[in-house]
């Protein structure tokens, strides 16, 4: 008789630090799980606490409070079993998974690798495990591991599998970057198919803070093949029926030996939990298989900014935001997203025009807010704006009008904007792109301010990819928004070409530089000008002040501003070939 197993994987949204709420959502999808009739169903890495749960761990009641909750989860899993994962201590910290059968607690696995580059910090926290538990459940033996350690060929997987496990669960909090999924769908299907085992990835979803993350949850077979693949960017319960007799006998007998060579370093002490069940399975009709198409391109990263926005706003009880609509690509952009997370009833844009304001772009915010649905407020700034004049006229008699003049006018719109965001208990989003914030294009204490920064870390040229896509949705964006040449409009005839290089000269420097940590030399070896090169590289540099203060807002790149990428403030350094000539 052929040996199968029904897995669940349970890709949840949870909030960080709700452990009520978070433990009632792991039951609930127990029960889900039962309903479809699993045998086993699991969830993502740290689910208990929330992911990832950063300074909540140095409190000794939440560590004490989340391994409560889990005791409540144990005892929903009469009938079935569940891998939750949760902050585990045990004389020292560490990052979890539980394995529940039947009502109990039956053993616990303890994260071996523990990332601390990009925005992993979790050797701040957490000690790395020696436990390797395999599971043996009607006959299957099962592999229970976190994250980080499914990137590791020669790590815990691989001792799972060289001491017989053929289903090797992984739980993950995988954060979204774009380009990622394929990436990482590679190297799950690898492993399965160098250890002949089925490979279940379940990751979580949903956005907390400057994160995203984007779901994808997968089963891959022995050979490497895809049995199964979750949605992009939503809860979802995917269930999978794997035939294990499909592991064995043709298992890579001298791929497993040799990976498991490489993990004997890490000192994992296996140990063998046989898992009674209650009498004989039912036979079960056949699933068909659920193989979700992935989001890509501009509808991925799409997609994963309104979930972050809509995430950072709700999970903090925020009903309703307010963004300044200037009449330009950003903040139509940005008022598109805030539409799409959180509906147009919810958010309301704010005219505030100066004397440099063109009938243009008074019209593009009224037909962008019309086409959204969105309210539509009107402030003159003609008022404070010669008020500040006259009070600051004596000082600035005798010198030349300049910056200083113009960034009054930003700042009088961020007072307006928290204002109302103070009186209302409205959230500011702030509208400035990836491009202006690494070239300190922007008023600090003016338009660089508010509660949340949508397009933090999408530049210039995404910008208007991503309008473009929003608006083959149906009318969002006006057309003569996406041609005319950008403006902040804070003098006469302005544009942004007169303080930075065209965009498409600017980003792909900004790529290299930023994200990818290329030299002048480099940058200018793949073919960029080597003034304009050294030009925006000091802009980047002298511009971290203003980045520090800037608001959160949602990762897109593999390396963004905040979390990813932190400079000193303070800082000499200048790369060769730096310096503007």
């Amino acid at each position: 008789m052929s040996q199968s197993l029904r897995i669940a994987l349970a890709q949840v949204n949870p909030i960080v630090g709700d452990l009520d709420g978070n433990t009632r959502l792991v039951t609930e999808w127990i029960e889900r799980a039962r309903e479809k009739r699993a045998d086993i169903v699991c969830f993502p890495e740290l689910v208990i606490t929330g992911y990832p749960p950063e300074d909540l761990v140095l409190k000794r009641a939440f560590v004490r409070d989340n391994r409560r909750k889990l005791d409540v989860a144990a005892k929903a899993t009469m009938g079935i079993s569940a891998v939750v994962g949760f902050v585990d201590d045990d004389g020292a910290i560490f990052n979890a998974a539980a394995f529940l059968h039947d009502g109990e607690l039956k053993a616990i696995y303890h994260k071996v690798f523990l990332p601390n580059y990009g925005v992993f910090d979790e050797q701040r926290y957490f000690e790395p495990g020696h436990r390797c538990p395999i599971f043996v459940l009607d006959g299957v033996r099962i592999g229970v591991s976190v994250c980080e350690d499914c990137w590791y060929p020669s790590g815990p997987m691989a001792w799972q599998a060289h001491h017989g496990a053929e289903l090797l669960i992984n739980i993950n909090g995988s954060p979204y970057h774009a380009g990622k999924r394929s990436e990482r769908e590679a190297m799950v299907a690898e492993r399965a198919a160098n250890y002949g085992a089925f490979v279940a990835y379940v990751n979580t979803v949903g956005g907390q803070d400057e994160l995203v993350f984007d779901g994808n949850s997968v089963v891959f077979g022995p050979h490497g093949e895809m049995l199964a693949h979750a949605s992009s960017f939503a809860e979802e319960l995917l269930v999978c029926d794997i035939n294990v007799d499909a592991a064995r006998g043709q298992r890579p007998i001298e791929t497993i030996r040799y990976e498991a060579e490489g993990a004997e370093r890490l000192n994992l002490v296996v140990t063998e939990e046989a898992l009674s069940t209650t009498g004989a399975r039912e036979s079960k009709p056949p699933l068909e298989p659920r193989i979700a198409q992935p989001l890509e391109g501009a509808e991925e990263i799409y997609a994963a900014v309104v979930l972050g926005t809509h995430d950072y706003i709700r999970k903090q009880d925020f009903q309703k935001v307010v963004i300044g609509l200037s009449g330009g690509v950003d903040s139509a952009l940005t008022a598109a997203i805030a539409c799409d997370a959180l509906g147009p009833e919810n958010v309301i844009g704010v005219r505030m025009s100066s004397r440099h304001t063109s009938t243009e772009s008074l019209e593009d915010a009224e037909l962008l807010a019309e086409a959204l649905g969105m309210q539509l407020m009107d402030f003159s700034i003609e008022p404070p704006h010669r008020g500040f004049e006259e009070i600051l006229a004596p000082v600035f008699k005798g010198t030349k009008p300049g910056v200083a003049e113009e960034n009054i006018q930003p700042r009088i719109r961020a007072t307006i904007l928290h204002a109302l965001s103070n009186k209302f208990g409205y959230i500011v989003l702030s509208t400035g792109n990836k491009s202006e914030l690494a070239t300190g294009y922007g008023t600090l204490y003016g338009d660089i301010a508010g509660g949340y920064a949508v397009l933090k870390d999408i530049t210039k040229t995404t910008v208007y990819e991503l309008c473009r896509y929003r608006n083959s949705l149906g009318p969002a964006i006006p057309e003569r928004v996406l041609t005319k040449a950008p403006s902040a409009e804070l003098k006469p005839g302005q544009k942004d070409t007169d303080s930075l290089p065209p965009y498409s000269e600017l980003d792909p420097i900004l790529r290299g530089y930023v994200e990818e940590d290329r030299s002048p030399e480099e940058l200018v070896a793949a073919g960029h000008d080597a003034e304009t090169v050294a030009r925006v590289i000091q802009l980047v540099d002298r511009s971290e002040y203003k980045r520090r203060q800037a608001p959160p807002g949602v990762k897109i790149t593999p390396r963004a501003f905040g979390r990813d990428r932190r400079m000193p403030i303070v800082n000499r350094y200048r790369p060769n070939g730096a310096r503007p000539t």
